[in-house]
């Protein structure tokens, strides 16, 4: 999963020299929380909601509100910003990005082209979509997690079996974390199967394997063991 495939390319960016009030306006109209700091054709800074709410605090120190809104329409972005910038190439995969946000604590990053011109941005909320898409929630059938043994054709053997009762499978997820010792973490998304059949599978895969959760969104029916 790539980044430039998942980054947003309509990017809303901002002057250096534009004012705080310039920033909160295109923020509330876009219905974004961060904004690329331009200065002459260059990215040399990244504004975000955070930011401006620092800023805020420390300028509404004892003023009105008509004297608030005076010295917002006077700070210069580039005086608030945050800088240097980080950004990521477009060949980065989306998880390496991710990785990128927690160790950093930020919310996005801007993504720049061998000539570190920006050619999007990439954000929390583009990576929540990536998630969605890589476990085909949007289908609304059968989460299973199960453990199953670290060995080559584990995962397959559970994959067929879905199969025989007539599941089709979406989306399979694969962990070590919280893994007993020689197993894994398999979370497997199922659907076009019918209820008679899925009581079967789910008594099948019990006799054999340790189920962490089995939940059936379809009937609401959620069950963790």
């Amino acid at each position: 999963m790539l980044v430039k495939n998942w980054m947003s390319k309509n990017v809303i960016t901002i002057d250096a020299d534009d004012s705080m009030n310039t920033a909160i306006r295109l923020m509330k109209r876009h219905k974004i929380k961060v904004l690329p700091v331009m200065e002459k054709g260059n990215l040399v800074g990244i504004l975000s909601d955070r930011d401006i709410k620092k800023a805020s605090a420390s300028e509404a120190t004892s003023l009105d509100v008509y004297e608030l809104a005076y010295i917002l329409d006077k700070v210069k972005i580039r005086n608030i910003m945050s800088k240097p910038v980080i950004t990521v190439p477009p060949l980065l995969t989306v998880d390496e990005v991710a990785e990128i946000l927690v160790a950093k604590d930020i919310s996005s990053v801007p993504v720049v082209d061998e000539k570190e011109r920006i050619i999007g941005i990439l954000t929390k909320t583009d990576i929540l979509k990536v998630l969605i898409s890589l476990t085909g929630m949007h289908r609304r059938g059968i989460d299973i997690g199960i453990e199953v043994a670290d060995q080559p054709g584990s995962i397959m053997k559970i994959t067929e079996t879905i199969q025989q009762f007539g599941g089709r499978v979406s989306s399979i997820l694969i962990s070590y974390d919280e893994a007993t010792a020689g197993h894994r973490n398999a979370f497997i998304r199922v659907y076009q199967i019918n209820q008679n059949q899925l009581l079967r599978l789910k008594a099948q895969l019990k006799e054999t394997h340790k189920i962490l959760y089995f939940l059936d969104f379809l009937n609401d029916q959620r069950e963790a063991i």
